[in-house]
């Protein structure tokens, strides 16, 4: 029996951590489509910011380091990242959101940076 997919996955954040950590076997950007302010406070070191308030425009321009990748969508809770992912797969990319977001993100003690490079927080 086939399964039908019902819009995009879902990943913990550390699955979301495995995918997107720099190394040659990374098959997967992490995409944080917070707006700047909750960037700038605290992100994953290696994330690509592009905000969910730029991704309602019809056609998304995605980063460079972003195109023909998964993207693995993440925010401050999850509820933007699953819209943002909703609306990535409709224009054809291949998207996950992180569930619980970058609040999971720092209690499964992954890293969180600041806009310096600093210890970050979560926003």
């Amino acid at each position: 029996m086939s399964r039908l997919r019902y819009g995009p996955g879902r990943i913990t954040a550390s699955e979301a951590a495995h995918r997107t950590r720099p190394a040659a076997t990374a098959t997967s950007v992490l995409l944080d489509v917070r707006e700047t302010d909750e960037w700038q406070a605290g992100h994953a070191p290696w994330a690509v910011h592009l905000p969910l308030s730029t991704l309602s425009s019809s056609e998304v321009r995605l980063p460079p380091e972003a195109r023909d990748r998964q993207l693995v969508v993440i925010c401050r809770s999850g509820n933007p990242s699953r819209q943002a992912a909703e609306l990535l797969t409709a224009q054809g990319a291949d998207a996950v959101d992180v569930i619980g977001g970058m609040r999971d993100w720092a209690t499964a003690g992954l890293p969180v940076v600041d806009q310096h490079g600093g210890e970050g927080a979560v926003t």
